[in-house]
């Protein structure tokens, strides 16, 4: 996946030294809020989502149980420049990021607790 740079407040697809597609990256301007000391839970949602209202509680618990990982809910609707940057195309997406920013691992749909607490083993 292209890296996100900041470019006058938006998102642009950049590459690595190398010249490979790098994880796209994201930071506390493009989220409207901190990223965590170890890795950010992104979740994308939409207002009438029962799926997301779940998946809020479960990042929501996992956050509060891992030091350093912090939760950031982004409603889709109002940030559509944001999500078709990162081609979100259904709520809940969630994004893991490292403490750089960089997307992780990503996922469609409701997590499980479990899935979600694996997924932050690579950000961390």
């Amino acid at each position: 996946m292209p890296r996100w740079r900041r470019n006058g407040g938006t998102p642009v697809r950049g590459q690595d030294d190398d010249g490979r597609a790098a994880a796209p990256r994201l930071d506390a301007a493009d989220l409207g809020a901190q990223l965590g000391a170890r890795a950010t839970l992104v979740q994308f949602s939409s207002a009438f989502c029962a799926p997301c209202r779940a998946t809020r509680r479960v990042l929501g618990e996992v956050a509060g149980l891992v030091p350093g990982v912090a939760h950031v809910e982004i409603d889709a609707e109002g940030h559509l420049e944001l999500v078709r940057a990162l081609d979100v195309l259904k709520t809940p997406t969630v994004l893991v990021l490292d403490a750089d920013g960089r997307v992780v691992r990503r996922a469609v749909g409701q997590p499980r607790r479990a899935d979600v607490i694996a997924a932050l083993g690579e950000a961390v």
